[in-house]
């Protein structure tokens, strides 16, 4: 099936659907039942995963510093990330976007190094959505075939495959030459006379040409080495506004000067030229969204994207990670999913939204499965991991999500933030393990960890462009610690050191445990108010909560002192004692850190405590 079949099936399936549409809210109980498990997914800079050449110069070329493969992640590498506990796999950076390396023998035009950032470019600069970076195929000319078979060994692993799709910008100089028949190029059909017209893809500056930002901070492209192109210019006119919305015909240095910003029919006063949901659609299923949009006229970029979108379905892949989706209408996201889901239910679908005030839009009226928990979650555990922040905090972000937990991703590393044990996050690994467990197991969400993180990658070097603590995602490079599990192909961990080694089994058991537990597809409740009246010992550097389900039981608790070991008493809240039906006496509970039970839940008289020394950087995870 291609994917204009694709498109005709989802008309037949509308047709199919055409009974009045129905309630989408379920009952907790009812969305836990549906949950085969928590997932997990596993981010890998797919360029980055199979190197394993450990030069690491600054700026180097593919030949210098080489570069990983599709064909690196091997049946033995993907069989390892399922047993550590992965779902799904997001292969960040498949979709051909800018870069520098020569690759004219192939048919692939050469790219602007004034326009492009490090050598080997950005993942968020696509110059075409219907081809795959030609640096991960050991055959360029082969490379979306190559694709494919990665996409049959993951699923073969019993792993999912998630791909990038950037809806904000396209690269500025976005040219597909693998488009299907009768598709057209961005901004191939556009009136480049005018600032805005709803059918054009681009909003232009008319009668200005585009001018190369002024470079700051002894920035040059490719560090300053000769290239014919490197010339301080870049052919565009009339001149486009930029991914990030600059209006300048001379975008800024910390502008996205590399991208130029997508038209979804938004005015440039920023009124909406196409028909608003009605606010009860909030409540509606998806495929009441489909019939809605159903034979409306709607702005050109909307049928390009989600054509797109159906031919990497077509292609396999089982969902896609959207980058700034709060920079684009929230209709347009009703569009796009409704329509991805008529064609696949189960695609899974994560964006990235930053204000907490827009979160409910984009699931309910934009149909996202996922969003980024950051501004919440991830930034409290930050400050709390540096020794900043207190997990007093924790509670109210709970409370205040609860509605939308579920949709509501976890994560302490990703591609855009600081690696966990690099000096200007926290300076060590270790310190991410309270802050996992309770990231894990809190909520029912999906879990999210970056490749390397489970082995304490610190984002050493320089790389070229870009800052260190973050891995680069813009030049080519050698992850050291990911290089040493990945042991020159064996992916068995056998260059690792023993700390190393003991981090990934921790983050194998703890993911192993999130993804089985009935428990943590129940309810949730914190402890640790109760705890901080109650305990002796017990204070903000420490966190607690229960989970349970039927008679699955959970009792965690972490200890995010790097220093202190506490001893004291856990409490249970009395109402929770009687809520579980527990009666006077002992029961034992299995640890699921720990090779033996050593730890006992006492009741008496309708109190339960449960007596125990934490370690720094400790957590117990009991149950019953």
């Amino acid at each position: 099936m291609n994917y204009k079949k694709i498109i005709l099936l989802s008309a037949l399936l509308a047709f199919l659907f055409a009974c009045k549409p129905g309630e989408e809210k379920q009952s907790k109980n009812d969305t836990m039942t549906n949950l085969e498990g928590k997932m997990n997914v596993y981010q890998v800079f797919t360029r980055l995963f199979g190197n394993t050449n450990t030069t690491n110069k600054p700026w180097g070329t593919i030949e210098e510093n080489g570069v990983g493969k599709f064909s690196d992640f091997t049946d033995k590498a993907l069989l390892e990330l399922k047993d550590l506990g992965i779902t799904h796999i997001w292969y960040t950076g498949v979709p051909h976007h800018a870069m520098i390396t020569d690759y004219n023998a192939y048919g692939i035009g050469n790219d602007d190094p004034d326009v492009v950032k490090g050598r080997a470019g950005s993942p968020y600069a696509v110059k075409d959505y219907y081809n795959v970076n030609p640096d991960l195929a050991t055959d360029p000319k082969n490379r979306l075939q190559e694709f494919e078979e990665l996409i049959k060994r993951t699923h073969n692993s019993g792993l999912k495959v998630i791909i990038d799709i950037v809806p904000n910008h396209v690269a500025r100089n976005y040219k597909s030459i693998s488009k299907p028949e009768g598709i057209a190029d961005f901004g191939e059909n556009d009136d480049k006379s005018v600032e805005y017209n709803r059918k054009n893809n681009f909003y232009y500056i008319p009668n200005q040409k585009f001018v190369v930002p002024k470079f700051l901070n002894g920035y040059l492209p490719l560090g300053g080495e000769k290239h014919p192109l490197a010339d301080g210019k870049f052919d565009e006119f009339p001149a486009k506004w930029t991914g990030n919305g600059s209006r300048n015909a001379q975008p800024d240095f910390y502008d996205w000067y590399e991208t130029v910003k997508i038209n979804y029919g938004v005015r440039p006063d920023g009124s909406y030229d196409f028909d608003t949901l009605p606010a009860d659609y909030a409540q509606k299923d998806y495929k009441a969204h489909y019939e809605f949009w159903k034979g409306k006229d709607l702005p050109d970029s909307w049928y390009k994207y989600k054509d797109i979108c159906l031919y990497w379905l077509d292609k396999g892949v089982d969902g896609f990670r959207y980058d700034m989706a709060e920079m684009v209408p929230v209709e347009f996201w009703s569009y796009l999913n409704s329509s991805i889901k008529m064609v696949n239910p189960d695609a899974f679908l994560l964006a990235e939204v930053y204000n907490p005030s827009m979160y409910r839009d984009y699931i309910h009226k934009g149909k996202m499965d996922y969003l980024y928990d950051k501004v919440e979650l991830y930034d409290t555990l930050k400050h709390i991991m540096q020794g900043r922040g207190s997990t007093n905090n924790l509670p109210e972000i709970f409370n205040h999500l609860s509605d939308i937990e579920h949709h509501m991703l976890h994560f302490l590393e990703n591609h855009d933030e600081q690696r966990i044990a690099s000096k200007d996050f926290a300076g060590n690994a270790l310190k991410g393990k309270p802050a996992m467990v309770v990231s894990a197991c809190v909520s029912t969400s999906p879990t999210m960890i970056y490749f390397g993180q489970e082995v304490g990658e610190p984002g050493d070097g320089n790389a070229g462009f870009g800052s260190e603590t973050r891995t680069t995602i813009f030049d080519y490079w050698g992850v050291p610690n990911h290089q040493r599990w990945v042991n020159n192909g064996a992916y068995d961990g056998g260059q690792l050191n023993p700390e190393e080694k003991e981090l990934r089994e921790f983050y194998k058991k703890l993911l192993n445990f999130a993804r089985s537990s009935k428990a943590l597809k129940g309810e949730y409740r914190e402890i640790h108010f109760h705890n901080l009246k109650y305990s002796e010992f017990y204070n903000d550097r420490l966190f607690s909560f229960v989970r349970y389900s039927g008679d699955d039981k959970v009792i965690v608790v972490s200890n995010f002192s790097e220093t202190d070991t506490y001893g004291f008493k856990l409490h249970l809240y009395e109402d929770l004692v009687k809520e579980w039906q527990l009666k006077d006496g002992e029961y034992e509970l299995y640890e699921i850190f720990a090779e033996n039970k050593t730890h006992k839940l006492k009741v008496e008289n309708g109190k339960a405590w449960i007596e125990i020394t934490i370690k720094p950087l400790d957590s117990f995870i009991f149950k019953m």
